[in-house]
């Protein structure tokens, strides 16, 4: 096993990983930002370096900084968590180069699987159903108007090369679509340095399912079965719960099985994720994309399945084989999380960064976990990703997994800042959510509009 490793990231998934890296006896090496001094995970690591001032281009995705920082440290590994330089293959190649481990997918399966468009042709050429779309890049609006009128309206303008929400436009008709067009092509310019859009038909209303899987060196693939993620706002993730109420058994085999052969395809190892889009009402789901690393909700899955993902992932970059099977993992109640974000909902979620007076967070009974890094007198510095916390939660069964989950929101007490605490309970409260009864266009179309007059 590796003597110590780095990680290359901040908050609470660096806090997490130092804890899964101690558990195994893995000395730990915290990066961090003139921003993040006194930062949570720089006092939990064995080790604290500083790579650079608040910006992130300057410290928290400065390779060469980062890679200097493993050298001066004698880290033979490096953990990028998620964001950043999570599924960034240039950095994996200079890990490579450097002998030093990246606790992921090789370069040559991240660029495979993070530009849209080729992950697209190896899922078609696996035999996992993709939907009707673009069969390479579109760079110009002519291009675009003829593929539209092609596989026919309503469709999806997406990044090749996008993530987290960055780059996608819905387009109804054909005089929405070269504004849109123009809008997404430049905020992917912007965002990844690449202006390379493509096209697909939009599956409306749908459900998206994302399956975890797990590989390592040895060709072992297994998945560990699937979560809902259809609660979102501008296509970001808010509340997110494993097993899906969507699927059945029949479906779920279906599903996880088109996983494994997409992850056994690209020879995939380490942790990652598949996701789909699910047509409830033929029951006939399609590829949306492959996240080459850990998810921002994978406590739901470690939940279910008693499978402690950044624990495997540590072990699978050290050459291990996995330690489970597949006909060893048993999936056992539901599981829901709540992201909690230093945000002010009634006010378009502006972000909401200060000063932590108090910080009261739930604990007491089985199945409750907070993944945080947040304390009392932290500074939120207003350079980062809003996300505070998560709230995950574990029952026997889904109604008592909503409870729990109420229960434990209504205890969360954070002074100082503003945070969408409020919001994430009326959201878990709402009798839609409750019977399960949601798709992608929820939050955003029904719960939202009441929300917001409330005021």
């Amino acid at each position: 096993m590796f003597n110590k490793i780095l990680i290359a990231n901040r908050g609470e998934i660096a806090v997490r990983i130092i804890r899964a890296a101690r558990e195994l006896g893995v000395g730990t090496v915290a990066i961090y930002s003139t921003a993040d001094r006194d930062a949570l995970h720089v006092h939990l690591a064995d080790e604290a370096i500083c790579v650079g001032p608040a910006r992130s281009t300057e410290s928290y995705l400065n390779m060469n900084n980062i890679l200097s920082a493993a050298v001066a440290t004698g880290a033979q590994a490096i953990h990028p968590g998620f964001g950043f330089l999570s599924e960034n293959s240039k950095f994996a190649r200079l890990c490579e180069e450097m002998n030093i481990k990246f606790i992921g997918p090789s370069a040559k399966v991240m660029d495979m699987m993070g530009d849209k468009i080729n992950a697209r042709a190896e899922m078609i050429k696996a035999g996992v159903p993709v939907t009707p779309g673009s069969e390479g890049e579109v760079h110009t609006t002519d291009e675009a108007v003829k593929i539209a009128e092609e596989i026919g309206y309503p469709i999806m303008l997406k990044a090749s090369a996008g993530g987290g929400g960055k780059g996608i436009r819905k387009v109804n008709n054909v005089e929405e679509l070269v504004p849109a067009f123009e809008a997404a092509q430049a905020e992917a310019q912007a965002a990844f340095g690449n202006g390379a859009m493509f096209i697909e038909r939009m599956i409306f209303p749908a459900r998206h399912i994302e399956v975890q899987i797990l590989g390592d060196s040895q060709g072992n693939v297994i998945h560990l079965g699937e979560r809902d993620c259809s609660l979102q706002r501008n296509n970001q993730k808010v509340l997110e719960e494993s097993p899906s109420v969507a699927i059945g058994h029949t479906l779920r085999q279906e599903i996880t099985a088109a996983a494994v052969k997409a992850a056994q395809h690209v020879s995939y190892e380490n942790a990652g994720t598949i996701e789909f889009l699910l047509d409830e009402s033929s029951g006939k789901f399609y590829f949306m994309e492959m996240n080459t690393r850990v998810q921002v909700e994978h406590p739901v899955t470690e939940f279910v399945s008693g499978v402690d993902i950044v624990k495997e992932q540590i072990r699978v970059a050290n050459g291990n084989e996995l330690s489970v099977k597949q006909e060893d993992v048993t999936f056992s109640g539901h599981a829901i999380e709540c992201r909690i974000n230093a945000e002010n909902p009634k006010f378009n979620f502006t972000p909401s960064p200060g000063k932590i007076t108090n910080l009261f967070l739930p604990s007491g009974g089985v199945g409750l976990r907070v993944d945080s890094a947040m304390y009392s007198g932290y500074s939120i510095p207003p350079y980062y990703d809003s996300m505070i916390a998560k709230v995950i939660v574990h029952g026997e069964n889904r109604f008592e997994a909503l409870m729990k989950m109420q229960r434990a929101l209504l205890e969360f007490d954070v002074e100082g800042v503003i945070t969408n605490v409020d919001f994430q309970l009326e959201l878990i409260s709402d009798p839609h959510v409750v019977a399960g009864d949601y798709d992608t266009s929820f939050l955003g179309n029904v719960f939202l509009p009441e929300y917001q007059k409330e005021d």
